[in-house]
């Protein structure tokens, strides 16, 4: 999942960036309304976490230009402009949520998934292939019943593949989706993620991997389907 946090008070966005990252989301940041409408000109994102008193352009007016757009993302509002009147206000201007200021870091991350399987091309609550389920919201995962102790970048990857299920994702992709704008294109770090993650999974393996093309998921019982 990649989330793009607006926030033009830099201290809390990168407490919130890295409190979500911790959760295995690929979070970019924009501290104020130019910057946010660049990164989605450029990126996909799946929730726009969004202040409404930004610089540049202000959080009403971005949050219409992105309801506007096609392939939907999701909007939670957070801001400090708490009274109901102000959750109308932004519910009407298109955000999906709207979470005051102060909030509580786990609710945050709760309405974030949320939102997330909301999307109108969302998949179901629990992602299934080869024996293997995932549920993103308990952030739990098993194969064929025997539960994985995942680490919170490989469970992300793993969310990844089974979304992407049957298709490809290159490197590149995982990249985008998993860590964020600032990772480094020539690392292996998702060459390293991926072989912890088939070690831990268990044969027989279900990560196929084609040079030049990527990773995929595939059944044990019919790996060319």
């Amino acid at each position: 999942m990649r989330v793009l946090v607006v926030e033009d008070a830099r201290a809390l966005a990168e407490v919130i960036a890295e409190g979500l990252h911790d959760q295995g989301m690929a979070v970019d940041v924009a501290h104020d309304g130019l910057d946010a409408a660049a990164k989605l000109d450029i990126n996909a994102y799946d929730v726009v976490v969004l202040d409404r008193d930004l610089p540049g352009i202000h959080g009403d007016t971005l949050c219409q230009m992105i309801t506007e757009r096609d392939g939907r993302v999701m909007v939670l509002m957070l801001t400090a402009a708490g009274t109901p009147g102000d959750r109308v206000s932004g519910l009407t201007l298109g955000a999906d949520d709207y979470l005051a200021k102060p909030f509580h870091f786990p609710e945050l991350v709760l309405r974030i998934r949320a939102l997330a399987r909301r999307r109108p091309a969302a998949r179901s609550r629990t992602l299934s292939a080869a024996g293997i389920e995932l549920d993103p919201m308990r952030r739990t995962v098993s194969r064929d019943g025997r539960q994985l102790d995942l680490s919170v970048k490989e469970f992300a990857v793993l969310e990844a593949l089974l979304s992407a299920s049957p298709a490809f994702l290159s490197t590149e992709d995982l990249l985008e989706q998993v860590w964020d704008e600032h990772a480094d294109p020539f690392t292996n770090t998702v060459t390293v993620t991926i072989s912890r993650l088939r070690r831990k999974l268990g044969g027989p393996p279900v990560i196929a991997t084609t040079p030049g093309v990527g990773y995929r998921i595939i059944d044990p019982v019919d790996p060319l389907d």
